[in-house]
C-alpha cells in the first residue's frame, strides 16, 4: 500500500497554517509508508513512518495535528533527554512527552485524538516540563499511541532510514527556534508558553557563565560586606572616655552564603561534579575561603547541610524528585541568616512565588542538548552550560 500523498500535503499546509513558526520542521520531516507498524511515528532521524491503512483511517486536519505532535517531539529532544535520566518505562515517558507538547498546542487546537494526554490526565500541574511529569505516580493507562524513537530513543524494526544528521538537525531546531521567538516578538501572546520558553533556551545568548557568576556572587558578597553597623557585642574603644555611658562599637559583618545544591534523579553524575566545581570555584573567586559557606544537599527534601572550606568537603544525598523550594526555606532557617543563597540545579523544579529575604543567584545547569527548566523572575539567574 502507498500513501495519500495528497493527504499528506494538505496535513503539512494544515499545520504550516496552525503553526507558522513550526513550518520548517514540518516540512523537513520527510514521510514514508511502512505497513503493518499500527502506528504513525517519528524516529531520531525526524523521519515520519506512516501506515497507509492508520492514515486511512484519519483525516487531513488530525494528520495534521499528529504532524505537529510528532516534529514537537523531535524539537524538545525527548529521545535524547529519555537517555540522560535514564528513563526504563519507555510507554510512561512517551505519555509524559506528550503532555509537555499537547500543553502547548492545545492553545491552537491542535492535539491529536490519537495521542491526547495532557498534564492533568498524568495528576500534574500544566506547564511542566516531561522530566517532572516522569516523576509523578504512573497512571493505570498504559500506551495508547507509539510516537517512535523520536520520542524515547528506542529503535523500531520498522525504522532504519538515517534521516537528518545530528548536525543538521540542531540548524533545523535553531531555525525553528528564531521562528518561534520572531512570532511572539511580532504579535506577542500568539506563542504557546512552553513553546516559547524552549526557543529562549536553545537561543540563550552564549556568555562566559563563570565571569557572570562571579560577577553576581562578588557583587552580592561586597554590598553585603561593605555594611557597616552599630553594635553592642563588644565596648567601644572610645568607651572609656565617656564613662558611665556605654557606647556602641562599629562592626563590619562576615557575609554568610548558602549554596542550596540540587542532588535530585534528574541530576546526573556529570551535572552533580559541575555544581561541586563551581563550589569550588565559588570559595576561591570571591574570597570566602575565611568566611563562613553552608552547602545544603537538597532533591525534595534537605539531606545534608555543611559548613565547608573545600568543595571536597560537601556532602551529597538525595536522588529523588525535586523542589528547591525547601532547600531555600532550609537556607532562610539558618542562623546567622545567609545574606546570600547561591542554587545549583537543572531548573527541573517547583520554585517559591516569592523571594526569600536574601539575595538569590541560580545557577541553572543544561547537560548536552538538554531543555533546562525555567528560574524564578525575582532571582538572578545564570545558565551553566557545556563549553
Amino acid at each position: 500500500m502507498t500513501l495519500d500523498q495528497h493527504k499528506v500535503a494538505a496535513a503539512r499546509v494544515w499545520a504550516t497554517a496552525r503553526m507558522p513558526y513550526l513550518a520548517h520542521a514540518v516540512f523537513a520531516a520527510r514521510v514514508r509508508a511502512v505497513e503493518d507498524t499500527g502506528t504513525i511515528s517519528i524516529d531520531q532521524g525526524w523521519t515520519i513512518t506512516a501506515d497507509p491503512a492508520v492514515l486511512g483511517e484519519i483525516d487531513a486536519v488530525e494528520t495534521g495535528r499528529l504532524m505537529l505532535h510528532l516534529v514537537s517531539h523531535a524539537l524538545r529532544d525527548h529521545a535524547e533527554r529519555a537517555a540522560a535520566i535514564g528513563v526504563e518505562h519507555k510507554g510512561w515517558w512517551n505519555r509524559c512527552g506528550d503532555a509537555e507538547i499537547n500543553d502547548d498546542l492545545r492553545v491552537v487546537d491542535a492535539v491529536p485524538r490519537s495521542a491526547p494526554d495532557r498534564p492533568a490526565d498524568l495528576g500534574c500541574a500544566d506547564n511542566g516540563l516531561a522530566e517532572a511529569y516522569y516523576g509523578a505516580p504512573e497512571t493505570a493507562q498504559g500506551r495508547r499511541w507509539d510516537c517512535g524513537s523520536g520520542c524515547d530513543g528506542e529503535s523500531r524494526d520498522w525504522e532504519g532510514d538515517p534521516g537528518l544528521s545530528r548536525h543538521q538537525q540542531e540548524l533545523l531546531q535553531n531555525r525553528t527556534a528564531a521562528d518561534v521567538q520572531e512570532a511572539a516578538e511580532r504579535d506577542p501572546g500568539s506563542v504557546p508558553e512552553g513553546l516559547l520558553r524552549w526557543a529562549d533556551a536553545l537561543r540563550t545568548s552564549r556568555v562566559d557563565w563563570r565571569r557572570a557568576l562571579a560577577a553576581e556572587i562578588r557583587h552580592a558578597v561586597a554590598s553585603v560586606s561593605g555594611n557597616v553597623d552599630y553594635t553592642y557585642r563588644k565596648p567601644s574603644r572610645r568607651g572609656a572616655a565617656a564613662h558611665p555611658v556605654i557606647l556602641p562599637s562599629l562592626h563590619r559583618p562576615l557575609p554568610l552564603v548558602a549554596v542550596v545544591c540540587d542532588t535530585s534523579g534528574s541530576m546526573h553524575d556529570d551535572l552533580l561534579a559541575r555544581a561541586l566545581a563551581e563550589v569550588e570555584a565559588l570559595l576561591t573567586r570571591a574570597g570566602l575561603r575565611s568566611a563562613q559557606l553552608r552547602v545544603l544537599a537538597v532533591d525534595t527534601q534537605v539531606h545534608a547541610v555543611s559548613t565547608v572550606t573545600s568543595a571536597r568537603q560537601v556532602t551529597l544525598a538525595g536522588g529523588g524528585g525535586t523542589d528547591m523550594g525547601a532547600g531555600l526555606e532550609a537556607a532562610m532557617r539558618l542562623r546567622p541568616r545567609p545574606s546570600l543563597v547561591v542554587v545549583l540545579t537543572d531548573g527541573h523544579t517547583p520554585w517559591p512565588r516569592k523571594a526569600p529575604r536574601a539575595k538569590v543567584v541560580v545557577g541553572i545547569l543544561k547537560e548536552g542538548g538538554g531543555v533546562p527548566g525555567p528560574a524564578p523572575e525575582w532571582a538572578r539567574t545564570i545558565l551553566i552550560e557545556d563549553a
